[in-house]
């Protein structure tokens, strides 16, 4: 019996001692990524960021920013994502206001000017900027012999009735970004007159910049009756950049960008509060602002990086047109003025 039972202690001790099998690779995880509908990225840059950890991104486009900004303050708490991206200077403080960031202060920051940290907080980071210019159809003005609009104020002459078509500030951010271009131009309450005389003049205006620029502008991306659109000042390379081979020597169209037309966006990026994936979503963040996603953009959202250590394509840079002097307001008269100037833009335009 002693026999038996110290070859079963041994037998114990062996199986003790043994290596213990390998445990199953775990799955990737997923981080959830809200955006608007322009967000895009090419699918190297996405790849590269899932294999080094083990991820696997998915992303919920969300309308306009105004839209998805709207969408991610009704979750509050209980977020539909783990980061939000492409809200802008035009609806950060309504975002910072609602609290719905997590603060996160990135080591890639120490890389970016502090002319694009609107948020000294770090609840909402910069990763990119554009001009929201005028763009008109090149095409359209040689065949009816009409010169092109050159400043704001052309559009309410009677040459130009019926030809520009806009967003609308309560729902487009692109569309905000424009009034406060007219804000900032002709002061307040300056550009409710401006904007009564636009409605005058047979202006349009469509819920978000999809439908305006491809649906009613009749540049080589839409096929509408407008030859006006409000757009951003990279818009005519990407009519270079998308074109079918071989592409035009030239963009069939072109950006309005005389002195205090255009406004200048930063989009930012923010950890939603209430994520379960804190540690991913950071290191989103921090992708986001490294210089190999930042030199991806360009030709992938027509927007600047904000990070100077990444390059810019060749190809993004030859059309581009960028405004010497873009309208300014101030963050502080946005966060303050911004429901008034949209009421009194509704008020002038739609009723």
């Amino acid at each position: 019996m002693r026999r038996v039972l110290c070859s079963l202690m041994a037998l114990a001790l062996l199986g003790a001692c043994a290596p213990a099998a390998p445990a199953a690779p775990a799955g990737p995880r997923t981080l959830t990524v809200m955006t608007h509908d322009a967000f895009a990225m090419s699918a190297g840059v996405k790849a590269e960021f899932e294999k080094a950890n083990n991820v696997t991104l998915q992303f919920i486009k969300s309308g306009d920013a105004g839209a998805a900004l709207g969408k991610a303050i009704l979750a509050k708490g209980q977020p539909l994502a783990d980061v939000f991206y492409g809200i802008d200077n035009t609806f950060l403080s309504r975002a910072l206001t609602e609290g719905i960031y997590e603060p996160y202060n990135s080591p890639v920051l120490a890389d970016i000017p502090d002319q694009y940290k609107l948020d000294p907080t770090n609840n909402a980071l910069p990763v990119d900027w554009g001009d929201v210019c005028l763009n008109y159809d090149k095409a359209y003005f040689q065949q009816h012999a009409l010169t092109p609009p050159a400043s704001l104020e052309d559009l309410i002459k009677p040459p130009y009735k019926n030809l520009l078509v806009v967003e609308n500030p309560a729902t487009s951010s692109t569309g905000l970004a424009f009034l406060l271009a007219t804000v900032g131009h002709f002061g307040d309450p300056g550009y409710v007159d401006f904007w009564k005389a636009l409605r005058a003049n047979g202006v349009e205006s469509v819920d978000d910049w999809t439908t305006a620029y491809s649906t009613e502008f009749s540049g080589s991306s839409g096929h509408g009756p407008k030859p006006i659109v409000v757009s951003y000042g990279s818009s005519p390379p990407f009519e270079v950049v998308e074109a079918p081979t071989p592409p035009p020597p030239e963009p069939p169209t072109a950006a309005v960008v005389s002195d205090g037309s255009c406004f200048r966006q930063i989009e930012f990026v923010g950890i939603l509060k209430g994520t379960k994936n804190l540690d991913l979503a950071q290191k989103w963040v921090d992708f986001m602002l490294s210089p190999h996603f930042q030199a991806d953009m360009p030709l992938q959202m027509y927007v600047f990086p904000v990070n100077p250590k990444a390059p810019i394509d060749p190809i993004f840079q030859k059309f581009l047109a960028i405004p010497k002097q873009p309208a300014v307001v101030s963050p502080a008269d946005i966060a303050a003025n911004r429901d008034r100037w949209i009421e009194a833009w509704t008020n002038a335009v739609l009723r």
